[in-house]
Parts: C-alpha cells; structure tokens; sequence
C-alpha cells in the first residue's frame, strides 16, 4: 500500500512531518509527489528495482521520510546504517546487505570512506544531493506519478541490523505485512488517529525511530515532529508547542526530562500518555507523571516482531509496577519451559510469539532464522512469567542465566535490587567461574555523584533481599557501564574487563 497516494488524497495540504532543527516541513501532498519524483529518479537513474538494497547512512530528516515513501511506490528495501558504529562495523553491514545504492550524509562520510567495501560501489549519493534534488523537485508543478510497484505483503520494506554484542549483527527483516499489523495493534492499544502529534527522538537506524510511533502515524494520517537527538530541554518545550498527544521514550528520558527546570510549569495537557520501552519504570518517577497529570504506558517490543507488542494500561501502572502488560490484540504468545511445555502461572519460561507482525527471517542468515522461528514460533530468548491475571513480567534474557550450585540465577533480578540503593546509579551482573559452586555472580556497580560505598555494605544490602545463592561474590565499582548503539548493557565487554 502506497500510505503518501492515499494521504495526499485526502489530506494533502496537512502537515506530515516537521524537522525541528529547520522547521521544514511537509504536507501530505509534497510528501506524495517528491515520493514519486524521487521514485522515478531512483529506478531511471540507479537502476533500483523492486527487492534491491538503498542503504541510508544519516541522521533523522524529512529526505529520510520522502525515500520511505519512495520505497512503498518500488518497493526497495531501506537499510538504515548506525552512525555510532565503526568503519569497519559499517563495512560488514555493506558486505551483507549488497546495496544497490548507498546514500551517505557528509559528517558521516569517514565512516564510509573507512569501509573497504564502500569505495567497490559504483552507485553513490550525498545526503545533501538527495536533498537538493528534493527542493529542485518541490518547486516543478509536475507531479511525476509513479506507477506503483507490484509489492506483497511478505516482501521487505526494511532490513534493520540487531546490535551484535554477542556476535555479528543479524538483518531482521520488516516486510510490508508487518508494518500494517504493527500500526493496526498499536491503534488498538494506544489512541492514533488523524489528529495524533508526537515528537521523534529515537535515531532512524533502530526500529524504534520508525516503528513505534512513526509509521503507524503515518499510516493513520497523524503528524510527527523529527529529532535529530534527545535534547531534554528542546523535548520539553516541544511537548507543549507541538500540542503532543503521544510521547515514546525510555526511562532515562523521562527521568533527564522530569528533571528540568521547566518540568514543575510545564502545560501537558494535551498528552494523553507517554510510552515507555526497554526497562521498567521506576515508581517514584511514574508518580512524579502522573502529579503532571501524564499517564504513563509501559510495553514491550522487538525488532524482529512488531515491534509493539504488549502494553500496560495506564491505569495499571502502579498496581502492575514492573509489568510489561498485556499482549496486543493481534499477538499470541506462549510461555515454555526448556522442553517446551507450557509454564503454569508465575514460573519463568521463554516467551514465545506470534501473529501477522512476526519477522519471515533474517536477511541471508537460513540457520538463524529457523532457530527463531523454530515449531512456528517466533523465540524471543526472553525469560518471561505470568501472573493469575496475564500480566507478564520480564525476568532476564535467557543468555544472561547462569547456574550457582545448581539453581539458576537471573542477573536482572540481583541488579534490579541493587539499584535500589541510594548510593548506586547502574548495577550489571556477569558470571564468574567458581571452583566450588561453578559459576558465581560479579557486580559492575556505578555510584551516584558524591557517593561513597564498600563492597561489604552492598553484600549487606542483597542478603536481607536475595535469596544466599544469588548475591555476587564480589563488587567492581566503575565509572560506568560498557554500552551497545541502543543503549544497552554491553554484557560482553564487561567479561572481557574480567
């Protein structure tokens, strides 16, 4: 489905997309008809053809959304390239993807010029070439329509590497299917329609940058402001300017934005809730919200599937702390243990999921994809339990588990308490070889500003909290966590610090 055609229809003179560091804009209907110009430059030009490769090497931007919409009209596949990689990093994603054509941003160009594989393409273009190309087009009356491409529903719109902290990344492909289904659940969990507004602070190279928010507002016609960065300040005036209905961050967001000397005077009123992913929400920050009168939504999702996939209801938020919710409507799961039986309520087994929104595989990789998709399921590698009421709770990725004297240990469980000491800021959990209880725990421990703390006093604190078996053996204290692209806990260079 061609989502600009039908908009630029019905709405062509209502703003799309904004870009906050310029204040471009784009309606509907301009949206529309550079799709189609920049269609037709790229398969006349390029020589693109449905299935072939456009790797993206930029931050977010309005030629970001307008090669998107040229993509629904072909039906190329988008490979949005991290900028927080190296050249190296970015050579073996070339290597893998076998783009077609490659379009870089010019503060970027380093890391192209870095990757051997990059100066073996014959098909290149800036970022600002693109860009020009666009305002060349803009000011024509010709509309340049484009024919649209013969797209099913399986066929890939994107392929989105998954960071690779325990090995190379694996492209997950996101086909046109599991776009629509992901707009349709999040619809039917949150409240998007034609007068939904939000702001984008997630970067384009992760699902969360297009599919969280974005294309399911674009689907349903909503309006959304582009960042090229999470500015606290920026973010928080623009909540109000922008007249925002739906935020999606990530608890430290949320934590940085209350934490502003606007926040006490700031107008929230026209936010109907704040999504929040990647790790549950403390407490106190959720009422520090909701004083606002901001609801907040706390959910799941992956890249390989959905990626919106559960969601806490509001008024759960409190009640259910530490829930992922509910799954969404067109979303079946199942929890199982290690023979693949299901698990009654409240014990621990790995969820496994799916639905229409379910990834067909990963790109060139036929062995990773049949694990996943093993028995017809897709397997998440997340521990999971459900409560008597379905709600589910995240326990720890499955390859972070490791056994002490034969009981499993989850290190999410002994950091989750850890950070409930005043004195600790991040707290991460590695195995250890031990010779009498095999493997034992190791704490990577960042303390808050000006705050003292033995290893002793933190033992302490877990022995009236965890079970004997779980509280690590010994403490690191460090200036901070080792972290991936995403944000997250770069588990393997913590083994490697030892």
């Amino acid at each position: 489905m061609d989502w600009s055609s039908k908009w630029a229809l019905y709405s062509p003179d209502k703003i799309a997309f904004k870009e906050y560091e310029t204040g471009r804009t784009l309606t509907f209907g301009e949206l529309n008809r550079l799709g189609n110009r920049l269609a037709h430059h790229l398969v006349s030009v390029f020589k693109v053809k449905r299935g072939d490769r456009v790797a993206v090497l930029g931050e977010n931007c309005l030629e970001y959304l307008i090669l998107f919409a040229a993509a629904q009209k072909t039906g190329c596949i988008l490979v949005p390239l991290n900028y927080r990689l190296s050249g190296a990093e970015i050579d073996y994603l070339l290597l893998d993807a076998q783009p077609r054509l490659v379009i870089g941003e010019s503060k970027f160009q380093h890391l192209l010029d870095a990757a051997p594989y990059y100066s073996k393409l014959r098909r290149r273009w800036s970022l600002e070439d693109l860009a020009a190309f666009c305002d060349k087009a803009i000011s024509t009356d010709f509309d340049g329509f484009f024919p649209e491409a013969i797209i099913r529903e399986n066929d890939p719109v994107f392929i989105l590497y998954t960071s690779g902290t325990t090995g190379f990344p694996k492209g997950a492909l996101y086909t046109h299917k599991m776009m629509f289904w992901n707009s349709i659940n999040t619809a039917m969990s949150l409240i998007v329609n034609t007068e939904s507004r939000t702001v984008n602070v997630m970067p384009p190279f992760h699902t969360g940058g297009w599919n969280v928010l974005t294309t399911p507002f674009f689907h349903h016609g909503g309006y959304t402001c582009l960042m090229k960065k999470f500015e606290p300040a920026a973010v928080l005036q623009l909540l109000q300017s922008e007249q925002c209905t739906l935020f999606m961050g990530v608890p430290t967001m949320l934590k940085m934005l209350a934490d502003e000397p606007g926040f006490e005077q700031a107008d929230f009123s026209s936010l109907l809730y704040i999504i929040v992913g990647g790790e549950p929400m403390p407490v106190p920050l959720i009422e520090k919200w909701h004083e606002k009168g901001v609801l907040i939504r706390q959910g799941y999702g992956m890249t390989e599937v959905g990626p919106n996939l559960t969601s806490l209801h509001q008024s759960d938020a409190v009640r259910k702390r530490g829930s992922i919710g509910r799954p969404n409507y067109y979303v079946d799961i199942r929890i199982v243990d290690e023979n693949g039986q299901d698990c009654p309520p409240n014990e621990p087994g790995e969820l496994l999921l799916r639905g229409p929104m379910v990834t067909p595989g990963y790109w060139r990789n036929r062995e990773a994809t049949r694990k996943a998709l093993d028995g017809g399921w897709f397997h998440t590698g997340d521990l999971v339990r459900q409560d008597e009421e379905q709600y589910i709770y995240v326990v720890d990725r499955i390859k972070n588990m490791f056994i002490s004297g034969g009981e499993n240990v989850y290190p999410a469980e002994i950091e989750r308490v850890m950070i409930t000491h005043p004195a600790v800021a991040e707290a991460s959990v590695i195995p250890a070889p031990d010779e009498k209880w095999g493997e034992v725990g190791k704490a990577f421990v960042v303390l808050r500003p000006g705050q003292s703390l033995s290893e002793q006093a933190l033992l302490e604190y877990c022995s009236t909290r965890l079970a004997r078996f779980k509280i690590p053996k010994s403490v690191a204290f460090i200036s901070g966590l080792p972290k991936n692209d995403t944000g997250k806990i770069n588990r393997q260079a913590l083994k490697a610090m030892g």
